[in-house]
This record gives structure tokens, C-alpha cells and sequence, in this order.
């Protein structure tokens, strides 16, 4: 009979020897963090404080940035703490958590994506019924929605893997995920398979049809209608097909490493090619829409506010003004 407990602490495999570069490491994961908390903060800022951004397409971003911020920081803390360590171990309780965190971060991020696609679509096929059609009850509908939805949905992947006895507790990669602890199970894990499945069909094929439908119809009216119309569609979707795809590439990558055998991989292209959907987007999603929507772009470059008492002043008011125009 196979041997199985309950361990206290899982060791993380992936890491290696850094010699000297240990330090060097370290200040390049801090410096990528403080650019993510950065960009991702200061638009989330100037969306809030501009009365002009209070739409529905930078709502949605907003939601977006809000969990770059949710993501990045339940692995960069870890992962300075681990480059500075020389035992690479995480408690069980903790790893847990950040499964959660990191699961429920990409699933979130999907499903914003999706939802972002269907407000684009209302914008573009059904401009004239666009701002009855999506109301500020909908986007905060459609917001709370995506992160309730989500934590649940993780919350049960969580209550079916905490109580797995193991037969080990090395996991081969830089950080805690589900799957990685699953595969570590003594016994039969039909239910943790099943509920997946489900899962992700909940949380990656459901938006993944949402965003191929909406995209479809756009194509359409791209191709039978106006020069403007052509013009608005590329200067909002543009972006937003960036981020999609940038995404779907890293998380394609992490699944496929997760459920096949990537051995003949370089063991410093694996752990890259891990972090990417957890890092990149986060960098990239505030340049790509910060450069590419006119109206962020103006609001930063016009934002200069003179006084403490009116820094004070206008976050406060807008603040305010956002939750009434969302909830009324």
C-alpha cells in the first residue's frame, strides 16, 4: 500500500543554483514589480478622477487593471522572498492561497477580456442602442458577476484539493499551482478531474465562444460599413485583441506544461514561459491601452493638479461620483 500524508510544507523543485547572479535577480523581479504596481496604479487613478473616463470600455478597464494589481502581487512578494532564500520550501496553508490567488487571477482576467469583447460589440453593431443597452447597473452587474463567479468557482477547486492525501510534496516550478498538487495525490482524483473540466469550461470555453461570436459580428460590420465605422472599430479592438492574445499565449503555454511532458525544455525557458501570463499582461496591458485610447492618453498628459487640498478634493469627489453613476 502506497504511503500518503498530509505534508506541512511543499518544495519547490524549479529553483536552481543562482551563484552570484542571486542579487542581480532580485533587483530585476523588484524593478518589474514597482513598473507593474506603477502603471497599473496611475491608471487606475486618472480613470477614477476623470468624470469624462466614467464609461462602461474604461469601467471594464478599470476591473482589468484591478486585477493586474491582484495577480502580480500574490507571486512577486513570493517570489523576491524565494530568490533570497536557500531552502525554497512554502508552507502547505500558504501555497494553497496562492493557488487561489493565481488561478482565480487568470480566470478573472479572461472573463473581463470576454466581457470587454461583448461591450465592444454593443458599440459597434448597436451604436444607436449602446447606452441603453449597457447601463452602469449592467457593468457593475457584469463586474460583480466575473470576480463572484470566479472566487467561487476556485473556492470549490480549493475545498477538493486541501484534504488529498500526498504521496509527495516537490512541486517542479517557481510557484504553487493546483494541478502540480493534484498530480502529487495518492488516490483517486476522478472528482478534482471532473470538476475541472467543468471549470474550464465555465471560466476559459464559455467567454472563448463569447469573444469568437462577438468578434464575428464586428468583422461583419467592419466589412459592410463605413470608413468611420472601420476606423472606431480598429482604434478600440486593437487594443484589446493585443491583450487577448498576449494572454492566451502565456496561459496556453502554463496548461500545456502542466498536463504534458516539456522535459526537453530548457529549464530557464520552462520558468520564463511560466511567469509569462502573470507578468506580461500586467506590463503590457497599461502601455498598450495607455498609448492607444486618445482620451487616457490626453487625461495623463493633462493631469498636473496644483495643490495637496485638490489632490484631495478631486478623489474624493470623482471617487464618489464613479459609485453613484455604477450603483444609480
Amino acid at each position: 500500500m502506497t504511503n500518503s500524508t498530509q505534508f506541512s510544507y511543499f518544495s519547490l523543485g524549479a529553483y536552481f543554483d543562482m551563484g552570484g547572479f542571486q542579487f542581480l535577480y532580485f533587483m530585476v523581479i523588484l524593478c518589474l514589480y514597482i513598473l507593474i504596481v506603477g502603471s497599473n496604479l496611475l491608471l487606475i487613478v486618472v480613470i477614477c478622477l476623470n468624470r469624462s473616463l466614467h464609461e462602461p470600455m474604461y469601467i471594464f478597464l478599470c476591473s482589468l487593471f484591478v486585477n493586474e494589481l491582484y495577480g502580480s502581487t500574490g507571486l512577486f512578494p513570493f517570489l523576491l522572498v524565494q530568490i533570497l532564500s536557500n531552502s525554497h520550501t512554502v508552507s502547505a496553508s500558504f501555497c494553497f492561497l496562492q493557488t487561489y490567488c493565481l488561478y482565480s487571477y487568470g480566470s478573472i482576467e479572461f472573463l473581463n477580456l470576454s466581457v470587454m469583447s461583448y461591450d465592444r460589440y454593443l458599440s459597434i453593431c448597436h451604436p444607436l442602442q449602446y447606452n441603453t443597452r449597457m447601463t452602469y447597473k449592467k457593468v457593475a452587474m457584469l463586474i460583480a458577476v466575473t470576480w463572484f463567479l470566479v472566487f467561487l468557482v476556485n473556492f470549490v477547486s480549493l475545498s477538493l484539493t486541501v484534504p488529498l492525501q500526498l504521496c509527495g510534496n516537490i512541486i517542479n516550478k517557481v510557484y504553487c499551482d493546483y494541478h502540480s498538487v493534484v498530480k502529487l495525490a495518492c488516490f483517486d482524483t476522478t472528482a478534482n478531474n471532473i470538476y475541472g473540466l467543468i471549470a474550464s469550461a465555465l471560466s476559459v470555453f464559455g467567454p472563448l465562444i463569447l469573444i469568437l461570436y462577438t468578434y464575428t459580428q464586428i468583422l461583419k460590420v467592419c466589412f459592410s460599413g463605413s470608413k468611420q465605422t472601420r476606423q472606431k472599430a480598429f482604434s478600440t479592438c486593437t487594443p484589446h485583441l493585443a491583450s487577448l492574445l498576449n494572454f492566451s499565449f502565456g496561459a496556453c503555454f502554463e496548461i500545456s506544461q502542466s498536463r504534458f511532458d516539456m522535459s526537453s525544455v530548457p529549464n530557464m525557458l520552462r520558468i520564463f514561459l511560466s511567469l509569462y501570463f502573470l507578468t506580461c499582461p500586467a506590463l503590457f496591458n497599461p502601455v498598450m491601452y495607455g498609448l492607444k485610447l486618445s482620451k487616457i492618453r490626453k487625461m495623463i498628459s493633462k493631469y498636473n493638479p496644483t495643490s495637496a487640498s485638490v489632490v484631495k478634493y478631486n478623489v474624493s469627489h470623482s471617487f464618489f461620483c464613479c459609485y453613484y453613476e455604477l450603483v444609480y
